[in-house]
């Protein structure tokens, strides 16, 4: 039985934390074993928002794949591809837009949520938000049907711009007759992982997260810097463990020791610097694997190249026949 296309992307701004990991990556690696997968770096809508670090953009491509290959994405099982290769991604974009309004971008519940975000960390006024940045969710809507995509896996907050693909995707085929397909939300439970700080999200630009990249002098420094109970003033204080970032990830990494850390945090029989040493051995040893993939990746940029170069070819021929279809639908296939 053919196996169901599925289509992810990740936007290259930096390495991969916990928040990606346990938040949608540990996911992919499942589904790879289930679907026709497919793995998008999202370099072109990286620029909606980094259009003037383009040398950011370009380094962190190569840093993410190591990335997806060191926590197990299979380049056997899953397509790797770079969005700026397949050209037809962009014209599908145009062809999208015209099928748009402005007012209906205005309107995603995801886009508005951004906009706010992006406001509020960077002061900027509503005149700064450019039309890349407003019609990402259009691009996002080509690179879903360029591969014919029936599933994508996302959480609640994404379920807006699947829905805002659908709509496009109808009005394409009740105007041009029936090309594409209509594609449905594989919807995942995805946790959103909190920063050492507290904040209730993990995020490159808050100085909160641990990088999977993350040397262990790094960690070590992070990790005792984590915030804890702040009532806890002595070291035999009893403090409340669902307050603490250090317990929290040694919930997150599955630490087998959790009951005991527990009950010595709430009967002040537990130091924080002492639950923080011991949280940095199991997280060393929970990346280990990871860094050791990683160090391999690294130590062969040629493995890395091949795999992206084979990724990039097999997406662009099946983004030319999409292509070919939606021509022929539109009778702009002049001289075939």
């Amino acid at each position: 039985m053919e196996k169901q296309t599925i289509l992810t992307g990740i936007r290259p701004t930096g390495h991969l934390h916990l928040g990606h990991y346990f938040g949608a990556c540990s996911n992919w690696i499942k589904l790879q074993e289930k679907f026709d997968t497919y793995i998008e770096i999202a370099d072109v809508q990286a620029l909606t928002d980094n259009f003037n670090n383009p040398d950011k953009v370009r380094k962190s491509v190569r840093q993410l794949v190591v990335d997806l290959l060191s926590i197990g994405i299979d380049p056997k099982k899953a397509t790797i591809f770079i969005q700026s290769t397949i050209p037809e991604i962009a014209e599908l974009t145009v062809f999208y837009s015209n099928l748009v309004t402005i007012a209906r971008l205005q309107r995603n519940p995801t886009v508005k949520t951004e906009i706010k975000q992006k406001k509020e960390l960077f002061g900027e006024s509503g005149e700064s938000i450019t039309y890349g940045f407003l019609g990402y969710p259009v691009s996002q809507a080509a690179d879903i049907t360029a591969f014919k995509g029936k599933l994508v896996p996302v959480g609640e907050d994404q379920l807006p711009l699947i829905e805002q693909c659908r709509e496009i995707v109808h009005k394409f085929n009740s105007i041009y007759g029936q090309t594409l397909i209509e594609p449905k939300a594989y919807l995942s439970e995805i946790p959103r992982i909190k920063g050492l700080d507290g904040n209730e999200k993990m995020g490159k630009s808050l100085g909160n997260a641990i990088f999977l990249a993350d040397d262990e002098k790094t960690i070590k420094q992070k990790i005792m810097g984590a915030i804890t109970d702040p009532n806890k003033i002595k070291i035999d204080d009893p403090a409340n463990p669902n307050i603490c970032m250090v317990y929290y990830y040694h919930k997150l990494i599955k630490n087998p020791n959790i009951e005991t850390v527990c009950e010595e945090c709430k009967n002040g029989k537990r130091g924080c610097v002492v639950c923080k040493k011991e949280l940095i051995n199991h997280m060393l040893e929970f990346l280990k694997p990871i860094t050791d993939k990683r160090k391999y990746y690294e130590n062969h940029p040629e493995i890395v190249d091949q795999i992206l170069k084979e990724g990039n070819q097999k997406a662009k021929k099946i983004a030319e026949n999409t292509m070919k279809e939606v021509k022929k639908s539109m009778k702009i296939n002049y001289f075939e």
